[in-house]
C-alpha cells in the first residue's frame, strides 16, 4: 500500500514565493537542499543567446553525482524520493492530489516540483488535476513550467512531477532565451511552428497562461501532443517528449535521445538553458551549436529556416 502524504490544506498558500524562499533558507541551513554549483557562460547561435551552466569543480560535481545516484527513471530501483517526500523540502499543499516540493538538487534557485500524492508514472499523460495544481503555482510565480515525459526526455524520477523554474533562467535577466527564436505571436490557441527552430515542435501562443483554467490548458496540451506526432489520442502512452510553458506560450517537442555529446538535455534545454560538466564539453557545445544539440536529441525539422546551419552537424 502506498504511503500517504501529509494532510491536505484546504486552501493553497496565497504567498507561495515567500513560502518557497523561507523553506529554501531552512533547507540550505540543514543541508537538505543541495544546489548544484555552476559557473555561467553564454553561447549564441542563430540569434539565440543560450545560458550554459558548467559544473563547478568539487561542490558542483558532487551534487550532480548525488542527483544521478538518486535517479530512478529507467531503472529498477524501488526507492521513491517523493513517497514519502523529504519533510525539509516540503513547500505547500496544492490540492487533494498534488503538493509542492523544492527540487533537492537545483541548478536554478527556488526550483519547484509539483508532485502527485499517489504514485503515477512519469510517462503518463498530464491531467486536468495536474494542470490545476501547476496553475496554482504559475499564478503566483512567473517562470518556466515543464514536463519531461520519461527518461529519454530528461526525467530523473519515475514518479510523476511537473517542474517550475522561476524567471529569469539567465542571470543576466533574460526570462527564457529560446523566445528570441519563436517569432511574433500568432493567434492565441493556434497550433503553429517557429521557422527558426531546427527541431520538430508544436508551438501555441497564449493570451495569459496564469489566467486560464486547467480544463482549457489540458485540452490544448493534448491537441499539441497529437499534432507533434507523439500521441495518437488513444489509451496508449505517448512517446517521449518535452512540454514547456510560460505565461505567453506552450511548446511540445518529441525526443529521440537523452543525451548528445555526453550532455544530458531536459525541458530546460529547449527553453535555452543547458548544463555541461566540464570545459571540454563547453568547448564542444560552442563548436557544435546549442540549437543543433537540441535538434540532435529531438526530430529534425527539415522545413525550418534554421535547419540549414545544422544539416551537416553530427554529434
Amino acid at each position: 500500500m502506498a504511503t500517504s502524504f501529509a494532510p491536505t490544506i484546504s486552501t493553497p498558500p496565497d504567498d507561495l514565493p515567500r513560502r518557497a524562499a523561507l523553506v529554501t533558507a531552512q533547507a540550505l541551513a540543514s543541508g537538505a537542499l543541495q544546489p548544484i554549483a555552476t559557473t555561467v557562460h553564454h553561447i549564441t547561435q542563430a540569434g539565440v543567446r543560450f545560458v550554459v551552466r558548467m559544473l563547478a569543480r568539487g561542490r558542483g560535481e558532487a551534487a550532480a553525482d548525488a542527483r544521478q545516484q538518486r535517479a530512478t527513471a529507467g531503472g529498477e530501483s524501488a526507492v521513491n524520493p517523493f513517497l514519502p517526500f523529504e519533510p525539509a523540502l516540503f513547500v505547500a499543499d496544492l490540492s487533494d492530489t498534488h503538493l509542492c516540493l523544492l527540487n533537492k538538487f537545483p541548478v536554478v534557485a527556488h526550483h519547484l516540483l509539483i508532485v502527485t500524492r499517489a504514485f503515477a508514472p512519469q510517462e503518463a499523460l498530464l491531467t486536468d488535476a495536474d494542470f490545476a495544481a501547476l496553475l496554482t503555482c504559475v499564478r503566483q510565480i512567473d517562470g518556466l513550467a515543464f514536463y519531461n515525459s520519461g527518461k529519454i526526455a530528461g526525467a530523473s524520477q519515475r514518479h510523476k512531477h511537473l517542474q517550475l523554474a522561476p524567471f529569469p533562467l539567465d542571470p543576466d535577466g533574460v526570462a527564457a532565451p529560446i523566445t528570441a527564436a519563436l517569432g511574433a505571436p500568432t493567434s492565441p490557441g493556434a497550433l503553429v511552428t517557429a521557422p527558426q527552430l531546427p527541431f520538430a515542435h508544436v508551438l501555441m501562443w497564449l493570451p495569459a497562461l496564469h489566467t486560464a483554467d486547467a480544463t482549457t490548458i489540458a485540452a490544448a496540451y493534448r491537441a499539441m501532443l497529437v499534432a507533434a506526432g507523439v500521441w495518437q489520442g488513444d489509451d496508449a502512452p505517448p512517446r517521449p517528449y518535452n512540454w514547456l510553458a510560460t505565461r505567453e506560450w506552450m511548446l511540445v517537442t518529441p525526443r529521440l535521445a537523452e543525451t548528445v555529446g555526453g550532455m544530458a538535455v531536459n525541458g530546460l534545454g529547449f527553453a535555452g538553458s543547458l548544463l555541461v560538466r566540464n570545459p571540454e564539453q563547453l568547448a564542444w557545445l560552442q563548436a557544435f551549436g546549442p540549437l543543433c544539440a537540441l535538434r540532435a536529441v529531438s526530430t529534425p525539422s527539415h522545413a525550418a529556416v534554421g535547419a540549414a546551419f545544422c544539416r551537416d552537424a553530427a554529434p
